[in-house]
């Protein structure tokens, strides 16, 4: 008698978060979604390109010989959200045919829902007004018909993650269960549609870690991965500064193999460079002293990070989950940019990236890393020159 095999989500290993394909649509001057939608502000400005132009040739095919076994694929939800009927029907077959070129290409998807506000009344806002108002409805709803989409492409090949960094603060733990009924009531909602679909659940603060342990998983099962995005601490990762005029870059990782006063010489050096007066410099440093020295106090290193993984798994291991079926959805560092304005050095942005990694890694947590490409220094192409992967960074993903 043959014995059934034990039930377990699509398994991913390394993943990329690919953003900018699907996540903008064209809007009206009227404020409305232009349809079709799903067509990059790029192809739209340079005259209406259709979906098939991006990416071009074989560029899925290329993530997949670096050695990424699925993307990370966000999707603006506004635009779903917007529609019924036959329209939405159109915005589904334009998503199915997107998934099923990843697919085609070797690669998993899990899809991201991702809501961005280019149409503010279907921004992730909708989702803010508590667990039994009209717009979490609305939104569930929407979950059900993007489920039924994927489970006809296949529940071996795709994962869906209804919810990106929801902002129900503090973390849902101030006496609210809003966060806990959405996430619980949303999984019943596709399950409803498939008990094989792989969904990507999340906790609330922001998709944190601390927002993960104040998630009650009632409502776990075998094809279920728990998603948290690492982005620890957010003074290093995210370097950038609050004006246009300021600069906010060079800070270390790990913290201990610099000083605050090198930090502040090299920052001065920058804003001199850049052509900034002795006055801007010196409100400049006024802004830029106080967080130099907390994320010194905080001494931030390789225990730190270890101690917020640590977090995560003892979460997963006291409500009997593998580390396996942790998620690391998202990691990431801004470059440096040209000016020296923001980001980080490289040298510490590839140590940072690496320790991440090697500890995902050393628990079997999957992880995706943020992003492909996009403009803002979180990317793996290139952002000078020709479109080429950055061969350091996927050397420090322990990729080819």
């Amino acid at each position: 008698m043959a014995v059934a095999a034990e039930a377990a989500p699509i398994r991913l290993e390394r993943g990329v978060g690919v953003h900018e394909w699907l996540n903008w649509s064209p809007v009206g001057k009227d404020g409305s979604y232009i349809w079709p939608p799903y067509r990059s502000e790029q192809e739209w400005l340079a005259g209406q390109r259709p979906l098939t132009d991006w990416p071009g040739g074989d560029e899925f095919a290329r993530i997949r010989s670096m050695g990424f076994d699925f993307i990370r694929l966000s999707v603006d939800p506004g635009p779903l959200l917007a529609s019924e009927g036959a329209k939405r029907e159109q915005a589904l077959d334009i998503l199915a045919a997107a998934v099923e070129r990843v697919t085609s290409a070797g690669l998993k998807v899990v899809f991201d829902l991702h809501g961005v506000t280019q149409v503010p009344a279907y921004g992730m806002e909708m989702i803010y007004g508590g667990a039994d108002s009209e717009g979490v409805a609305r939104y569930r709803e929407m979950v059900v018909a993007v489920a039924t989409m994927l489970v006809k492409i296949g529940a071996d090949k795709v994962a869906l993650e209804p919810y990106n960094e929801p902002a129900y603060y503090p973390c849902d733990s101030s006496g609210s269960d809003d966060w806990q009924r959405i996430m619980e009531g949303t999984v019943h909602d596709i399950r409803a549609v498939s008990s094989e679909l792989t969904i990507v659940a999340t906790g609330a603060c922001g998709g944190s870690i601390a927002g993960l342990a104040n998630l009650t998983p009632g409502f776990d099962d075998p094809n279920l991965y728990y998603s948290f995005h690492m982005y620890e601490p957010h003074s290093f990762t995210h370097q950038r500064p609050d004006k246009s005029n300021n600069f906010a870059s060079g800070l270390p990782w790990p913290a201990d193999s610099s000083t605050p006063e090198v930090v502040s010489e090299m920052l001065k050096a920058r804003m001199e460079a850049a052509g900034l007066s002795t006055v801007e410099q010196v409100m400049n440093m006024a802004t830029a002293r106080e967080t130099i020295a907390r994320y010194f106090e905080q001494d931030w290193g390789q225990s730190q990070l270890e101690a917020s993984f640590r977090q995560a798994v003892d979460w997963a291991e006291g409500h009997g989950i593998p580390s396996r079926r942790l998620f690391m959805g998202e990691f990431g560092v801004i470059l440096m940019s040209a000016d020296g304005r923001m980001g980080a050095l490289d040298a510490d942005r590839l140590r940072y990236l690496t320790a991440v990694r090697r500890q995902a890694e050393r628990f079997a947590i999957p992880w995706s890393v943020w992003e492909f490409s996009n403009p803002y220094g979180m990317t793996l192409i290139l952002p000078d020159g020709p479109a080429v992967p950055d061969p350091e960074m996927l050397q420090a993903l322990g990729l080819r």
